[in-house]
């Protein structure tokens, strides 16, 4: 892994496999206490339950990390850097926010509605002392949800094998499942700041 910016802003990280995005799960793991809010997006596929897995691993989770897309919010215990209590909450937004919606209700409302009927929340606006929330997919409620937050982006490579420079918004070009995946780390809010998240 590729580190490209300073330990106060947003980093820029190569992630090459996905055994390197289970170490990058589990350094962020190891910087995190309780109360933090973790925001993980990116594309289907591009390695944001792989890294949940470092992350558990980080924390000393001995149960399997798998995607809560069915079960919306899989709750796991395991243990802080320093050895204290760690109740993560593994939440997973891909099928929260459908369509309906009520008269004048926006995006945002629709989301804290379906999360307060899951009884998440609370837990999402004011973590415990123990409790450390990695949310999938969680980027549209981020402003309502969490002022203070870490954002990870999992960019998926470009297939470039039509040989013409293929972008992302190149219509012949596709993400691959193969190759180096990008990471952007932001920390928002002053219980972010100062941390180094890649210790």
């Amino acid at each position: 892994m590729s580190d490209t910016t300073n330990p106060n802003t947003t980093r820029t990280i190569d992630v090459p496999t996905g055994d390197d995005m289970r170490a990058l799960g589990e350094r962020i793991a190891h910087a995190t206490r309780g109360g933090d809010v973790i925001l993980l997006s990116g594309p289907l596929g591009a390695g944001k339950t792989t890294f949940a897995q470092g992350f558990g691993r980080g924390l000393g989770i001995d149960g399997p990390i798998v995607s809560p897309t069915f079960t919306i919010a899989r709750e796991l215990d395991g243990r802080f850097a320093d050895d204290s209590p760690a109740h993560l909450v593994h939440v997973d937004a891909y099928r929260l926010g459908g369509n309906a919606y009520a008269p004048g209700q926006d995006a945002t409302g629709r989301l804290l509605d379906e999360l307060e009927s899951l009884g998440l929340d609370e837990e999402l606006e004011d973590p415990g002392a123990h409790t450390v929330i990695l949310m999938e997919w969680g980027e549209q409620m981020a402003a309502a949800l969490a002022p203070e937050r870490l954002e990870i982006r999992i960019a998926r490579p470009i297939d470039t094998a039509s040989g013409t420079g293929a972008t992302a918004a190149d219509p012949n070009s596709e993400l691959t499942g193969d190759g180096t995946r990008i990471v952007t780390l932001t920390p928002v809010g002053a219980a972010w700041q100062g941390r180094d998240l890649l210790d």
